[in-house]
């Protein structure tokens, strides 16, 4: 009589929420008033004939094997603590009671045991029943008896193994499949935390490039207006018209990504604002050039024919590496060199170093150094940066196709 299995359980739906100590009391308690009823109505015998047993050794029988019912779910020691109660009783003479309850005993140590102990309680079960068979065969010396004592077989020995078995495999299905379960929420969560913090570092370079780039061309020219005490108006006017172009250009750079921000979708009723590309550097070099730096340009190639996200990442590296320049090498001459060979887009930054400061830029520390090879390796490209000789050079390859 298997008390775990769906069917019954339907009929309880509380009773898995209980503990197991009440479960293993509630499933004793209901086999000892069915053997009870089974014994007070006289159809307990099994090999039919007159019990000549009291009814109190058979209700003992029944009590104490009930009893070891709290212990079902020890295997496999309830299990042969129960056999010993079978054995006593089959010497009596066997009772149906005392049978049914036995079988939730094969059930429990199916469902309850080790994987070996699960495996070896079906090849006993089968086991038992062939000798059973066997056994019947040869002392009846009738086939039909045997098929009888087969099918007599099937309910107290196949029956609760087989049930027990395939609900074990059910229940470790379910445990798999909650474990995966968990295992791919553990994943999604440490790609959405990797995503956060790819978006993180990508925004912390935009917003490095807006503030390094036209923030600190705004500081270093102002300080040239300054500087100059009115001696040269051209030049003044000159100046601040730059740094004119470079607060609007921040703020125009500034209001997008602020606008992304507010909406992961964007906006449609903002303006989209695309984002710079090498056809713009002549404003780089403008504003390079009212800072004091003397920039000579070298491009032989036409900007038009580059993929977005290879165009986007050349301007920043040229726009970070003046503005470096225009930084640690204030009044000197930079010369910027951007061609394509092949598969392959080079940038070529490149100023002298300050004698009173040589190693200004020689760290590779900084910043700025860090988001533009990340820019570069965003595309699968190189960029490597240092001394050549008299002066600093910034160098970054980036591939055009693939």
């Amino acid at each position: 009589m298997c008390w775990d299995g769906a069917v019954p359980l339907r009929a309880l739906p509380r009773l898995r929420t209980l503990p197991v100590w009440q479960q293993d009391t509630v499933i004793a308690l209901g086999t000892w008033l069915i053997g009870l009823l089974v014994y007070v109505a006289g159809i307990h015998q099994l090999l039919g004939g007159i019990d000549a047993n009291p009814l109190w050794i058979r209700l003992t029988e029944l009590t104490v094997l009930c009893g070891l019912e709290l212990l079902r779910r020890w295997v496999p020691g309830g299990l042969l603590l129960a056999c010993g109660v079978l054995a006593a009783d089959i010497t009596l003479g066997p009772s149906l009671p005392v049978l049914i309850v036995f079988t939730d005993f094969l059930y429990a140590a199916t469902l309850y045991g080790s994987r070996r102990t699960s495996r070896v309680m079906i090849g006993i079960a089968v086991a038992a029943t062939a000798a059973v068979v066997v056994a019947v065969a040869a002392l009846s010396a009738q086939w039909r008896q045997a098929v009888l004592a087969a099918l007599g077989c099937l309910p107290f020995l196949i029956t609760p193994v087989w049930w027990a078995a395939n609900v074990r495999q059910q229940r470790d299905i379910a445990d798999t499949e909650r474990a995966n379960g968990e295992q791919l929420a553990k994943i999604a969560e440490l790609d959405r935390q990797a995503a956060v913090g790819a978006e993180r570092a990508r925004m912390a370079r935009d917003l490095h490039d807006v503030v390094a780039g036209h923030l600190s061309a705004i500081a270093i020219q102002s300080e040239a207006v300054l500087s100059s005490s009115g001696t040269n108006p051209a030049l003044a006017r000159g100046v601040l018209e730059s740094v004119r172009e470079n607060s609007v250009s921040a703020l125009e750079e500034m209001r997008a990504m602020i606008g992304l921000l507010r909406s992961a979708q964007g906006d449609a009723e903002m303006e989209a604002t695309a984002p710079p590309r090498l056809a713009e550097l002549s404003k780089l070099v403008e504003s390079a050039r009212a800072s004091g730096l003397r920039v000579e340009v070298r491009s032989t190639m036409d900007e038009q024919g580059l993929p977005a996200a290879v165009d986007l990442t050349a301007y920043r590296i040229a726009q970070e590496a003046l503005t470096n320049a225009v930084k640690h090498a204030p009044g000197g001459r930079v010369v910027l060199d951007i061609r394509r060979d092949g598969g392959v887009l080079t940038i070529e930054v490149s100023n002298g170093l300050r004698r009173d400061r040589p190693t200004a830029e020689g760290t590779g520390a900084g910043l700025g150094l860090l988001n533009m090879r990340e820019r570069a390796a965003a595309v699968g490209g190189t960029l490597s940066a240092g001394p050549s000789g008299t002066d600093w050079l910034v160098r970054a390859e980036l591939p055009v196709e693939g």
